[in-house]
């Protein structure tokens, strides 16, 4: 775990502290990304929380074919790696296929393998061989012990700079559970296990077409993964999510994010 150092950029970060990754769910415009960036910059420096930013700059996995899926990815790299550069974050976005992965890498600090895509062998080699970061979200349909092939892939590839995310599992058509087991599991690994506390509210295959989710329970989610000893908390926040393109229904509202960082601070230093 010691690439985690470097990785901040400047940012402070020790193990007793979580570190944050957070973002609107995917790039709708430069504006979106410079608010919530600065916004959440803010808020991190002042708690003393590593941050990460997170942004998609293409949609490859949509319920409807309607649904919005980015402004093409020349220009959502761009904006995400000018973002970055601006305010001196490391960054991550997600990749789909093998050929993508050397593309985001010129502009991204973390390249994140999609949950339904973590068994996809030539897609984990090609990002691991970039040299960055692999942030891999554990499958809806896979237990935490079984996310070890997935580090091995990436590790025989010459990459240990891996991390492994727990996103819940699903339950029944329409649900998902988390089951917090996954994460001492998953650090078994001896890689830092981050928990998605937005994706694992969500409520997929809804016969609307849009994904439905439950955003008041965000909070729950991210306190019990601290006490769990979850290294870090992946949130996507957005000014208001009733506009957002994407995942609207389970992100965390930005002007909510500061009370629960706060709370989480105060969990953080009662459990280490």
């Amino acid at each position: 775990m010691e690439y985690l150092k470097s990785l901040f950029k400047g940012q402070e970060y020790e193990p007793t502290q979580f570190f944050l990754i957070a973002g609107p769910c995917v790039i709708e415009s430069e504006q979106l990304l410079m608010d919530v960036a600065g916004k959440v910059s803010e808020i991190c420096r002042s708690l003393g929380i590593p941050y990460i930013f997170k942004s998609s700059y293409r949609k490859a996995n949509r319920t409807s074919a309607n649904s919005f899926t980015g402004l093409g990815d020349d220009t959502g790299l761009s904006l995400l790696k000018k973002m970055g550069e601006h305010y001196n974050l490391p960054t991550t976005t997600d990749i789909h296929s093998a050929p993508e992965a050397a593309m985001a890498a010129e502009y991204a600090d973390i390249l994140q393998i999609p949950a339904f895509l973590c068994r996809q062998t030539d897609l984990l080699i090609a990002a691991a061989e970039t040299g960055k970061v692999v942030n891999v979200k554990k499958g809806q349909f896979l237990s935490g012990a079984s996310m070890q092939f997935a580090v091995e892939k990436i590790r025989k590839a010459g990459n240990e700079k891996v991390m492994l995310t727990e996103r819940g599992t699903t339950f029944g058509y329409q649900d998902l559970v988390v089951d917090y087991r996954n994460i001492p599991v998953m650090r078994a690994f001896d890689v830092p296990v981050v928990m998605d506390c937005t994706h694992s509210l969500q409520q997929p295959n809804q016969t609307s077409g849009v994904t439905g989710g439950n955003p008041g329970m965000i909070g729950t989610i991210a306190k019990a993964a601290i006490a769990a000893g979850a290294d870090g908390l992946f949130i996507e926040t957005h000014p208001n999510p009733a506009e957002a393109k994407s995942d609207g229904a389970n992100m965390l509202q930005l002007d909510k994010l500061e009370g629960l960082l706060k709370e989480l601070t105060r969990l953080r230093k009662a459990v280490v």
